[in-house]
């Protein structure tokens, strides 16, 4: 019996050791990865919740640095230097600070990340940019803030910042065609490949660059190709017609068509369907 205590007294000790309680973040950290164009941009940050408060104007005053979430530092991270707002912030990580007010933001990219919170003393020095944007008003209540890369196109994309019933965005340039066209040239230069004409005319054609030049490219990667498939065929007969060669355009989407027949693919049947009946009017 007495061998029984001494081990339920060792055992309810081992468990108090052992014990851990774990409790959700009232702010709950987020990390997020965003591909722009070529260029990675990672954002971390704090949420808090609205909680039944008045956000913007009291918990966060009008006319303060704010530090744009909770806890530690919110942070943004890109790969290649890009541009807000006329202003290049170099390749690295940065705070984001903002200044709300009732009709628009300041937003600050700051470089010293390592503060909880703002900064105990301002140095204008760190600021890599700043800019101006407006606050927009929305017909709902966002409970818990939140940041978002949206918008994405080739070489932009936009910053985003939803609480409560605002909403705030930013403009992020990033240098996608000075990225894309070093590695054509590169690739060119050297022995390129069918992906590498057939991509290099894609570009051209999406970015309203020299149609010939991507016509000339797209028909060298499908001489490289030993079975070009019919969504190769539909790719090269959108860049003949936009090139002015309905003719060839109306072969080549025929050609498309077929494949897709053979594939049982309504998608390009369909377009290729419209296609050829559009351009037949020309």
């Amino acid at each position: 019996m007495k061998h029984l205590l001494i081990l339920s007294i060792f055992s309810l000790f081992t468990l108090g050791l052992n014990a851990q309680v774990s409790t959700p973040q009232p702010s709950p950290s987020a990390e997020l990865e965003f591909k722009v164009g070529l260029t990675d941009i990672e954002i971390e940050y704090s949420r808090p919740n609205k909680n039944d408060r008045e956000i913007f104007g009291d918990l966060v005053p009008y006319g303060k640095i704010w530090r744009t979430g909770a806890n530690k530092n919110t942070t943004i991270e890109f790969s290649d230097d890009v541009v807000v707002d006329g202003q290049t912030i170099k390749a690295g990580k940065y705070a984001i600070f903002t200044k709300p007010e009732k009709d628009n933001w300041e937003i600050y990219f700051y470089s010293d990340t390592e503060n909880w919170g703002t900064p105990e003393k301002w140095d204008d020095k760190k600021v890599a940019a700043k800019t101006t944007a407006k606050a927009h008003k929305i017909p709902m209540v966002i409970e818990t803030f939140s940041i978002s890369i949206d918008d994405l196109t080739y070489d932009s994309a936009k910053l985003n910042f939803l609480w409560d019933n605002v909403y705030v965005e930013t403009k992020i340039e990033v240098p996608t065609d000075k990225k894309v066209m070093a590695s054509i040239d590169a690739a060119m230069k050297g022995s390129p490949t069918a992906q590498d004409y057939m991509a290099a005319a894609n570009y051209y054609f999406t970015t309203e660059k020299d149609i010939n030049q991507a016509k000339k490219w797209f028909d060298e990667g499908m001489k490289l190709t030993k079975e070009p498939k019919f969504w190769q065929f539909r790719q090269q007969s959108l860049i003949y017609a936009k090139s002015g060669d309905v003719k060839g355009a109306i072969s080549l989407a025929q050609k498309s068509l077929d494949g897709a027949k053979a594939a049982g693919n309504s998608d390009y049947i369909k377009m290729n369907e419209e296609s050829i009946k559009e351009w037949s009017k020309k």
